[in-house]
């Protein structure tokens, strides 16, 4: 790159075949490089440290970043570009199979003000230690940022991801996690109280999306709620990291101390405001097909 970025993303890119009541399409994705697309859509510099082979489905996936201004380097050589079988329903909810390859070799990040992570990435071996790692040793210098984005499909060993999930939530700054992951990471509980919990633990900030019940917040401010953007569902492809990357854009300065100073900064109404600009962008991505974010100029606040 030219310049430094101004956010490193971690994790998978792939291609997203989709099954539809209405026909079957082939798409670029994985929630890593759906932040990371939504981000550059946005005007900021993402790098996307990924996995993509040469061959034609990783083409594809490299043109789709480049059309929004995402980097991308691929530490190794994978042998095949990862594919996510995609199932909507009547209402557009999606259920996935996956066939991924993780096997990221070590790099160092460069520096950047924030570093994010999650889904599939995060925990899956054998690249999740390296993803692991990698947060370790840049939140010396930059914020960190995680979804957990779980795939219970892909999952074959449940104990080791909540532990692996425990200590990512730590490694953070800020986390944004699904009510419906919450159900798979600690059974029966309330939301609330684990919220509270992973607040305890490291974060500054996290926040819980609850589809169209809206978001809520944990920070040192109290805790804060928004409501879901109205919207006419078209699918919801897409929508939690669009969500994610409205939320690291409004984190967005020049160096690690900066977002984190930020953050500390924020009283009840400026985090209710991030909910809010956040639930916006995620509703443009549901009102259409796909994973297909907002540019810049569809928001009212970029």
């Amino acid at each position: 790159m030219s310049a430094a970025p101004d956010v490193v993303v971690i994790g998978e890119a792939l291609v997203d075949i989709v099954h539809a009541p209405d026909g079957t399409r082939e798409s670029p994705g994985g929630s890593p490089a759906n932040v990371a697309l939504a981000l550059g859509r946005r005007g900021l510099r993402p790098l996307l440290v990924t996995q993509l082979a040469g061959d034609a489905h990783g083409r594809a996936v490299r043109a789709w970043l480049d059309r929004s201004a995402v980097t991308v380097h691929v530490p190794g050589a994978p042998a095949r570009t990862s594919t996510a079988v995609a199932h909507l329903d009547d209402e557009g909810a999606a259920t996935y199979e996956f066939d991924i390859a993780w096997d990221l070799a070590p790099w160092r990040a460069p520096v950047t003000p924030v570093v994010h992570t999650g889904s599939i990435a995060a925990v899956l071996h054998p690249g999740a230690d390296t993803v692991e790692q990698a947060l370790r040793d840049a939140r010396r210098t930059a914020a960190v940022t995680f979804d957990p984005n779980v795939r219970p499909s892909l999952i074959t060993d449940a104990a080791d991801v909540r532990a692996r999930v425990a200590r990512l939530v730590a490694l953070s700054d800020v986390v944004k996690v699904s009510g419906e992951d919450l159900d798979w990471l600690h059974p029966g509980r309330d939301h609330r109280d684990i919220a509270r919990e992973w607040l305890r633990a490291g974060p500054a900030l996290v926040v819980v999306t609850e589809g169209a019940a809206g978001s809520f917040a944990l920070h040192a401010a109290g805790v804060v709620e928004a409501a879901a953007a109205p919207v006419a569902v078209v699918d919801t492809v897409g929508a939690g990291d669009t969500f994610m990357a409205a939320l690291i854009a409004q984190l967005h300065a020049r160096t690690g101390a900066d977002v984190r100073a930020r953050i500390a900064g924020w009283d009840a109404a400026d985090i209710a405001a991030v909910l809010a600009r956040s639930a916006a962008a995620a509703a443009i991505t549901v009102s259409r097909p796909g994973a297909d974010p907002p540019w810049a100029h569809e928001l009212a606040t970029p």
